[in-house]
């Protein structure tokens, strides 16, 4: 796992694709719905309602778990965190493909009536042009979505806008906050005493959106992940037991039991969903990717290829289920041909993206990266 400034885990690039694909699953029934194609999820299956926004918050536990492990690492053998190099990586790898989608979403497909979306055409875009595309630029995508509704094809955005605010500010906190303890529960019960506070003012109709919004942030999804890096990387008593408790196969199967079973029922959970949720999540992950005694792996070439693309996945599917449903028109709308040709369209797009646009950034990260990780670091 680690060898010297190399670090590579096992199986995170699968975990990033069944998070995208969580995601994609949920759209594709939603965008049935909003395309008037009868039968659709959308309503009447609580399963496909819930699994994307526990997608999007696998993808958050994921990644608040692998950036602050890569910090600790990084002050361990600097002594110190390279904050600017930090923001150069997530440049790097976040801001192309970023841009992208928001210039094609907010330029280009607007004036393709193929693209158009019933009840979501130019004149949706156009409303607030300017400063939905402020908010767009300066990372406030969730910000613009609880305001003024997005621009579609570019709504998915919202959560990079909340992972990016995530991390302006996590390796500052990392490098002056020494007590890592007190930085991840201050964090998560902090963020939940806002929320609560939120919540009991909502007869005013302002918190409503401040509620949405607040809610959008999900740094405490983040700082769990972060919570399950500390029991990881440090050893104590304290962690070491921890590991043998959170490793133990029983508690493994007891969590994918739980998260399978929840799913499968639609469980959702008042005022702590993100939380619950992100405590199994949690322990998958350090199993999955640091438990040699895990129950199963999925790392192969397959989940490892989805994995790396699993960006390119997550921000050109919403064009990809457009272009599905259309072609499903010749074919009485039927899921045999709207599934497929989405997952097709997706991946083909990603691929393409990937290995032609997003990879000449992301070879740049190396010079800026004191630990390499992930592909880099095998």
């Amino acid at each position: 796992m680690l060898d010297n400034t190399k670090i590579y885990f096992e199986n995170l690039n699968a975990i990033r694709f069944i998070a995208a694909l969580l995601v994609i699953v949920h759209h594709i029934e939603n965008q049935k719905f909003i395309f008037n194609i009868t039968p659709n999820l959308w309503f009447g299956c609580d399963t496909i309602r819930l699994i994307g926004s526990l997608g999007v918050v696998l993808f958050f536990v994921l990644s608040g778990f692998l950036i602050t492990y890569l910090l600790f690492v990084e002050k361990k053998m600097t002594d110190t965190i390279d904050v600017k190099k930090f923001y150069i990586r997530r440049v790097l790898r976040i801001w192309p493909l970023y841009f992208f989608l928001i210039i094609i979403s907010a330029f280009v497909l607007p004036e393709i009536d193929f693209f158009t979306i019933p009840g979501a055409g130019k004149e949706i875009v156009s409303r607030n042009f300017i400063f939905k595309i402020v908010l767009y630029v300066v990372f406030l995508p969730n910000l613009a979505l609880t305001l003024l509704g997005g621009i579609p094809y570019a709504t998915q955005a919202w959560s990079v806008g909340a992972e990016e605010q995530f991390y302006l500010i996590w390796p500052l906190l990392n490098k002056y906050i020494k007590n890592k303890w007190l930085l991840m529960f201050g964090i998560i019960v902090g963020y939940l005493i806002v929320k609560f506070a939120i919540k009991l003012n909502r007869i005013n109709p302002l918190m409503n959106e401040i509620d949405q919004f607040w809610e959008s942030i999900s740094i405490d999804c983040m700082a769990i992940g972060g919570v399950f890096a500390l029991i990881l990387f440090e050893n104590n008593k304290i962690t070491y037991y921890l590991r043998e408790l959170l490793f133990a196969k029983t508690i493994q199967y007891f969590s994918l039991f739980c998260i399978l079973f929840f799913i499968t029922i639609g469980l959702f959970v008042p005022f702590f969903q993100k939380e619950f949720y992100s405590v199994f999540f949690g322990i998958i992950i350090i199993n999955f990717a640091a438990n040699k005694h895990r129950i199963f792996s999925m790392e192969n070439a397959l989940t490892n290829f989805l994995g790396r693309i699993s960006y390119g996945l997550y921000m050109y599917h919403l064009i990809a289920i457009t272009i599905a449903i259309k072609i499903s028109k010749n074919f009485n709308y039927s899921n045999y041909i709207i599934y497929p040709v989405t997952i097709l369209f997706t991946i083909v797009f990603a691929t393409i993206s990937y290995y032609f646009f997003e990879v000449k950034f992301i070879n740049k990260k190396k010079k800026y990266s004191p630990v390499l990780s992930g592909d880099n670091a095998k």
